[in-house]
């Protein structure tokens, strides 16, 4: 009886051992660290090495043009916040490059931002220019907004509302396996109460859940796909999926199309990209298929004006 009671207790302990360990994990996801090195990746495309101090140095001195003396956290804080939270009298240094590169280009790439930044003063001036990125920024936006300034608001993205998508990632059953990701973008600018929330070409991820390749004896390849999430133009990641209203709007895309096979084999059964139409052939849709998804659930996102 003890022996088992002891063994219970100890089970217990480490159960909740466990469950404080992953615990902690969450709630340390915004670490110094880890908060210098999304900055790092945003601004350079990957992170750095070497000393935290040096990293951080190089940072404000590359985006504000000099260093400070604050302690080490408070400097993270500092270029995190600056980087990506947005307040509507102050956005963010993410939403306003996203909204001068629309302005420009109608569209949003997800090259590091100080490639962004030559690239439109090239499409502005001609040339780069020099100076911290902030200042930078600046200049660009006074050229492409009036008073240099955009207007941002925030917006609810309502479940289940359309979106149009275009594939990034061609796919095919006798390519894909389990597991592999799939990107796609968005196919056109969508709005909410007059506020663009996501541009044409904002990201998104999903994953190829199954592959089935075709038999003999006519059985069909199969290919399970999720649509996962795509960004907004102020960073917020909206949970997306290939749900029944996403479908029924897919018919009309089947039908404007003339029923092709790229068309067909998105109307299977939630998130199922299947060869039902094509009788021992392998499953192909090459990159540019354009379908809808749908929004997941109610979220709130900051949108230009």
């Amino acid at each position: 009886m003890w022996r088992k009671f002891i063994s219970l207790t100890i089970l217990t302990l480490f159960i909740c051992s466990n469950m404080g360990f992953a615990f902690a994990n969450n709630v340390g996801e915004k670490t110094v660290l880890n908060k210098v090195a999304a900055v790092e990746r945003f601004f350079y495309g990957t992170e750095m090495t070497g000393a935290l101090v040096d990293r951080v140095s190089t940072l404000e001195k590359d985006i504000f043009g000099k260093g400070s003396s604050d302690p080490l956290l408070t400097q993270a804080d500092a270029l995190y916040s600056s980087t990506f939270d947005n307040f509507i009298d102050q956005p963010s240094f993410l939403i306003k490059l996203n909204a001068i590169e629309w302005s420009l280009t109608h569209t949003v790439t997800i090259q590091p931002a100080k490639n962004r930044i030559e690239n439109l003063e090239h499409v502005l001036t001609g040339k780069s220019t020099t100076g911290s990125l902030n200042d930078r920024l600046s200049k660009l936006m006074n050229l492409a907004y009036t008073n240099g300034e955009v207007m941002i608001n925030n917006v609810t993205l309502n479940q289940d509302s359309l979106l149009k998508i275009k594939l990034v990632t061609p796919l095919s059953t006798s390519t894909n396996r389990q597991g592999d990701p799939v990107l796609f973008e968005a196919a056109d600018d969508i709005y909410v109460d007059g506020h663009l929330v996501i541009p044409k070409g904002s990201k998104g991820q999903g994953l190829v859940n199954k592959v089935k390749g075709a038999k003999n004896f006519g059985r069909n390849a199969e290919l399970e796909v999720s649509f996962d999430t795509i960004e907004t133009i102020d960073g917020t990641t909206i949970n997306t999926l290939l749900g029944d209203k996403a479908k029924e709007e897919n018919k009309s895309l089947v039908t404007a199309a003339g029923a092709s096979l790229a068309g067909m084999v998105i109307l299977g059964p939630v998130g199922i990209v299947g060869g039902a139409f094509v009788h021992g052939k392998d499953v192909n849709i090459p990159a540019g298929v354009e379908m809808y998804v749908q929004i997941k659930e109610d979220t709130n996102a900051y949108g230009i004006q």
